[in-house]
């Protein structure tokens, strides 16, 4: 009799969607989700000005915004409904219109105002041209207020730059200090999509199994035992894709790392098991590999939305809070985020796998289960 470790190797062979699932198709999701995000930092965002003063100041404005490094100053309209149109269209992210007498009214300090319309549909894009106006104009309303200081001949150049700003913030970002859009999503997606794929990779080795061995001689004698035979193998093809990750994420790009990767490594070994505790319970629900997808791909839909890395987990509502819960990669995650950014020691970034735990009852579900397809089969 073959030894397990063969046949797996064989039922693999046989089973391409299963040998796809296991080797390329994860590797190829992964530099697809990377390709989007490459950049890392979102710059030149197209912009318009709709500028009816057509003066010097205005002028300068406007080159205050194109001078910001995320926005770009692309097109000057003629009228407002023309930049509306455009920013309805997608042709530009937001514009701003500067009114006719806008030279003159600050010169006579009648405080002109300057009106900006972005697209706050795109949170992330209206975040950052939010900021970038208010930085553009914070900076020429400090420059105008400074000229004027020393127009009035009682002020150096230091104290009328006081009384423009007389106080000034340093915002320092912490954990992320170049804002980079890569390191903030990609190293949640990834993982997110990694327990997809060990959820879906157990369900479709589960159904090779049963297809090419039949039940009763595949898990009559000794259930839990040959299960986990059968899956052990596959277990350390997970392993390595999360290890992969890791290495990719910290040593080829050299985003900071400030815990260790012995920590993280035992944690993706228990949220692996976690995975495929579930991926046997969706699969032995029914013994069908089609609905077993069904219930797998509802189950972990909502892995990155709920893993509170762009949400906050406080202000999510209670279902959401308990379906983050039952997720093993939102648990996981908390480690990597208390390793990687705040180093903290392995026993406290530990804590936030105790509730794994509760695992054991699908476990318990799982061998409830076989025990009662293998009694109707005995029946039939």
């Amino acid at each position: 009799m073959q030894t397990h470790p063969i046949s797996q190797l064989e039922i693999v062979r046989r089973d391409k969607w299963l040998l796809s699932s296991l080797t390329w198709i994860p590797l190829l999701l992964a530099v697809m989700i990377w390709a989007i995000f490459s950049q890392g930092i979102a710059r030149d965002l197209p912009i318009g000005v709709v500028d009816f003063s057509n003066s010097a100041l205005s002028n300068k404005l406007t080159r205050y915004y194109d001078a910001t490094p995320t926005m770009s100053v692309v097109t000057k309209f003629n009228s407002v409904d023309e930049a509306k149109q455009a920013l309805v269209s997608g042709d530009v992210y937001a514009y701003a219109v500067i009114p006719s007498q806008f030279e003159q009214d600050t010169y006579k300090q009648l405080v002109p105002q300057v009106s900006v319309f972005y697209n706050s549909q795109m949170i992330l894009v209206g975040k950052l041209i939010n900021s970038a106006f208010l930085q553009a104009q914070g900076t020429f309303n400090a420059e105008i207020s400074t000229m004027k200081g020393l127009a009035s001949g009682n002020s150096t150049l230091l104290s009328a730059m006081g009384n423009a700003v007389p106080v000034r913030t340093q915002i320092t970002p912490l954990f992320n200090k170049n804002s980079n859009y890569a390191q903030f999503l990609v190293s949640a997606i990834i993982p997110a999509l990694w327990q997809i794929v060990i959820v879906v990779g157990t369900i479709l080795i589960l159904s090779a199994n049963l297809r090419d061995r039949q039940l009763s001689p595949w898990l009559a004698q000794h259930p839990i035992k040959s299960l986990i035979n059968t899956l052990a193998p596959y277990y350390w093809v997970f392993a390595l894709q999360g290890f992969g990750f890791l290495c990719w994420f910290y040593l080829g790009f050299e985003w900071p790392m400030n815990g260790s990767f012995i920590t993280l490594a035992a944690a993706q070994f228990i949220t692996i098991a976690a995975c495929m505790i579930m991926g046997c319970v969706f699969f032995f629900l029914t013994l069908d590999a089609a609905r077993a997808m069904s219930f797998a791909g509802a189950f972990t839909a909502p892995s990155f939305a709920f893993m509170g890395i762009t949400f906050p987990v406080t202000d999510m509502g209670s279902l959401a809070q308990f379906w983050r819960s039952l997720l093993p990669i939102s648990h996981y995650i908390e480690v990597q985020v208390s390793q990687v950014s705040y180093g903290q020691p392995w026993i406290t970034s530990f804590k936030h796998l105790v509730p794994m735990i509760g695992y054991v009852i699908p476990i318990i579900l799982t061998v409830v289960l076989i025990k009662k397809h293998l009694n109707k089969e005995v029946i039939q």
